[in-house]
């Protein structure tokens, strides 16, 4: 009688099939029954090396879970419509699954979670930058699929996340240039021409994000107290089909081939012509019958810490008491064609403002009042930075702008030239006070005498 074997051995034995086989405990499943792994392979050494190699994942608490692994695709599947749909917000959850389509899904979504290899990630960033991918999309990629693989390990899907072997590509930090105090004040005063003035009143001299400019309800703005809360945000969110066959339902706008050159159709369009569509395109939702999820919604502000209540400037509280009142002879002058939104900034007929027609008329601005081209968002630098020009300490102005991390406001605080040049001023004194230098660079009689000798 052959002895017992002791508890978690291995088995390794050359099977009638003409194939060595290895059998290895791991310990139990989820239902209590024992968690028996099977390796096999043509020679009882690579066999070997197989089983010792489950066996240190096995006593290093790596091992991944008992049943198939899933593939790439089918694990940021799973990991996008069951885990991240309920911590992201949706804007960020569109952009998941549009560089999980078109950027991780294509390159490596046909590895297993369990043999995905740093190489495959190293050749997949280096082919999207090859096709002209700029390196914060890649980064935001890798960071994607670098979450979705922590979530797999977390769960013994796979023995740890390949993810942290890969070093992305490094992104350099966006040069951003606000308006001066002159060119905020030029920009207001080609504003002021507007029905819109208020709006960019508010975006520039308290720094609010255009979202929240746009989301702003009266039901949130208290002009006795003087001040008003960012507690909604108005975004316009990515369609998605209802119906049962996606590719089918957008068939009519699929278009497998690029622009011909000196395309004219898209010329207006701010990211050039749209991208060939895959093979299996999907998308196309907006003209879905049963279409669902999109379009202007309003949602809440990505962090808790942008939720703010935000002191409104003296001199713009008069101009909002003036701006609610024509709000309400517009509201009456458009009778039943009035749909009530209750947002501070609307269309004539009552709807919020569309985030494009916004960003349009920001651009006709810049034009208008002659200053140099840049974006909505930069009105919020413009606002921290003149804060920090007008002394007011770097955490205050975190509180006004909303950031959770005071690292982040530091990136929305620019020292100006005329700052600069002040605080070089200042230095200048401290160290070379001014009857120093007279005393420095005034001629000695010595000196005096000497010039006049060669003078002569």
């Amino acid at each position: 009688m052959s002895p017992r074997r002791p508890n978690m051995e291995s088995s390794i034995y050359l099977g009638s099939d003409g194939w060595w086989h290895g059998r290895v405990t791991m310990g139990v499943k989820s239902d209590g029954s024992p968690d028996r792994r099977h390796r096999r392979a043509r020679t009882e050494a690579e066999v070997r090396r197989k089983v010792r190699e489950l066996e240190k994942l096995r006593d290093a608490g790596r091992a991944p879970k008992a049943g198939r692994i899933p593939t790439v695709a089918q694990w940021m599947d799973t990991y996008l419509s069951t885990i991240a749909v309920h911590k992201l917000k949706p804007r960020s959850l569109d952009d998941y699954w549009s560089k999980t389509r078109n950027d991780i899904v294509p390159s490596v979504g046909r590895h297993r979670l369990d043999r995905l290899r740093p190489e495959h990630l190293d050749q997949m960033y280096a082919d999207m930058l090859r096709e002209g991918h700029a390196p914060s999309h890649v980064l935001k990629v890798h960071r994607i699929l670098s979450r979705a693989l922590k979530i797999a390990q977390r769960r013994e899907l796979v023995g740890h996340n390949v993810a942290t072997l890969v070093d992305p590509p490094t992104v350099e930090e966006e040069e951003i240039n606000p308006f001066t105090q002159e060119e905020a004040r030029a920009f207001l005063r080609a504003a002021a021409q507007r029905p819109t003035a208020l709006r960019w009143a508010i975006g520039v001299g308290l720094g609010i994000r255009q979202g929240e400019a746009l989301g702003l309800r009266w039901s949130y703005v208290d002009l006795e107290a003087g001040h008003l809360k960012t507690w909604w945000q108005l975004q316009r969110l990515t369609w998605r089909h209802g119906c049962e066959d996606p590719h089918r339902c957008g068939e009519r706008l699929h278009r497998f081939e690029p622009c011909p050159p000196g395309c004219t159709v898209h010329k207006h369009y701010k990211r050039g012509c749209p991208a060939p569509c895959p093979p299996k395109c999907t998308k196309h939702a907006s003209t879905c019958p049963q279409r669902q999820g999109g379009g202007l919604v309003f949602t809440r502000p990505k962090t808790k810490k942008s939720r703010r209540i935000v002191p409104i400037p003296p001199p713009l509280i008069p101009l909002l008491v003036e701006h609610r009142a024509r709000q309400e002879e517009a509201r009456a002058a458009a009778g039943g064609l009035w749909e009530e939104h209750d947002v501070v900034f609307a269309r004539p007929d009552g709807r919020p403002i569309d985030p494009r027609h916004d960003w349009q008329e920001f651009k006709d601005l810049l034009k208008e009042a002659g200053v140099r081209d840049t974006r909505p968002h930069d009105s919020r630098h413009t606002a921290g930075t003149i804060l920090n020009e007008l002394g007011v300490d770097i955490r205050t102005i975190m509180e006004i702008l909303g950031h959770s991390q005071l690292s982040v406001t530091r990136r929305y605080v620019h020292a100006t030239t005329p700052l600069t040049q002040e605080a070089v001023r200042r230095m200048g004194d401290a160290l070379w006070p001014q009857t120093e230098t007279r005393t420095e660079t005034s001629p000695t009689k010595a000196a005096r005498a000497r010039r006049r000798r060669r003078i002569r």
